[in-house]
């Protein structure tokens, strides 16, 4: 994918923030674009990262050690650098920054994926930080006890007080509710939307009969398993009905025999990672995008989807009430609705012909454009804010 050129409204504000003396800004998150588990943060941060540097930032992303992939690297026009583990990542960037091993840097953005990375600690730049979602009950699916409890603790009791002071984005207002709740700063965190490329375009035909698309890492979080049981659910009004889950990640092996194991192999297929014209065929061609996620901050697929004029069915989740507007671009339902949602949409062509409609109309309205001016404006306003203290100090 080429590097874009900025547009005129990004390359004012990055100008002024370039103009308070920020140009060099390092980006904290413990994975990358190129990691192969990489998912829809990673992909926020490349859409972000790649038109600040197109604006005239040198942004350096340092991230962990990803499988196949150099210690060092160029992409989309900043650096990358990759060390450390999943976990070992977080105390060695912080050496290195506090030791100035990475090079010099006038701001930082800091990542937040569950563990911290302590900024307002030890920065006295200026930096802000992006949470995409609040983890809660994925804890105990990612760590064993007491890891998990101990994760939990750490996001819902320790990262609220550590970070009241520190501005804090988010892309959904249904994520930033959730931040207050454990006791974030009103004025200090804000939803930013984030946006649906725009390759994701409807066209082609639908295909011949009902067929139902998911996208995302098979990891335990997304329950590709209940959304197979759900679709097993839907097929029984719709014997017809294909499902299709598009992506890898540990639970492959899992989903396969849990698939083998209903005899769905003829039904439902999983061909892995598709290429970017091969992703927008699929949601194309679908009738319904779908999600059993249990946690989501955005529900990336749902609004590439909708940008293909594919409506959602999804479970009722913080996240996906941001991307799927209930009743008007799809549909969310407790976990235990979903199968029945998924052949009530599927069986009614004009309600589904509604939503498509819809869907379409809200995804044009979404681009990175848009999301990576709006986060460079608050960057902006953090940049603004720091040197104004800085030149109010008492001198000595």
């Amino acid at each position: 994918m080429p590097t874009p050129v900025a547009d005129a409204d990004l390359q004012r504000v990055i100008d002024e923030i370039v103009d308070h003396g920020v140009r060099r800004v390092h980006v904290l998150a413990w994975r990358d674009f190129d990691d192969p588990d990489a998912g829809g943060s990673e992909h926020h941060a490349d859409e972000l990262m790649r038109r600040w540097a197109a604006a005239g930032l040198d942004i350096t992303h340092r991230t962990s050690a990803a499988v196949g992939q150099p210690a060092t690297a160029r992409r989309n026009g900043y650096r990358v650098v990759r060390r450390g583990g999943r976990l070992s990542v977080y105390p060695r960037t912080v050496a290195s920054e506090l030791l100035g091993r990475m090079g010099p840097y006038d701001g930082l953005i800091e990542i937040l994926n569950g563990v911290p990375w302590l900024s307002p600690v030890w920065c006295r730049r200026p930096h802000l930080t992006f949470l995409h979602h609040v983890h809660g009950p994925m804890w105990d699916q990612i760590m064993p006890p007491p890891l998990s409890s101990a994760g939990r603790a750490l996001e819902a009791r320790f990262a609220p007080r550590l970070y009241r002071r520190t501005m804090t984005l988010t892309p959904s207002d249904a994520t930033r509710e959730e931040l207050l709740e454990l006791g974030f700063e009103r004025d200090r965190v804000v939803a930013v939307p984030n946006g649906v490329d725009a390759r994701f375009t409807p066209g082609g035909a639908r295909a011949a009969v009902p067929t139902v698309l998911a996208v995302g890492r098979m990891a335990p979080v997304k329950r590709f398993d209940l959304l197979i049981d759900s679709a097993v659910e839907a097929r029984a009004r719709l014997p017809e009905l294909r499902l299709v889950i598009v992506g890898d990640g540990p639970e492959r092996r899992a989903l396969e025999a849990k698939i083998d194991s209903l005899g769905a192999s003829g039904w439902i297929s999983m061909p892995g990672h598709q290429s970017d014209d091969a992703l927008v065929d699929r949601y194309r061609s679908a009738w319904i995008v779908a999600s059993a996620s249990l946690a989501e901050g955005w529900g990336l697929s749902m609004t590439e989807g909708a940008g293909c004029a594919t409506p959602g069915v999804a479970t009722d989740i913080r996240g996906h009430r941001s991307s799927v507007v209930n009743g008007v671009t799809g549909v969310l339902v407790p976990e235990a609705q979903l199968g029945r949602a998924i052949a009530d949409v599927l069986v009614d062509d004009e309600w589904r012909g509604r939503l498509a409609a819809a869907a379409a109309t809200r995804a044009r309205a979404l681009t990175w454009e848009a999301t990576s001016l709006g986060i460079a404006e608050h960057f902006r306003d953090v940049v603004v804010a720091h040197r104004a203290r800085r030149t109010h100090w008492p001198r000595r």
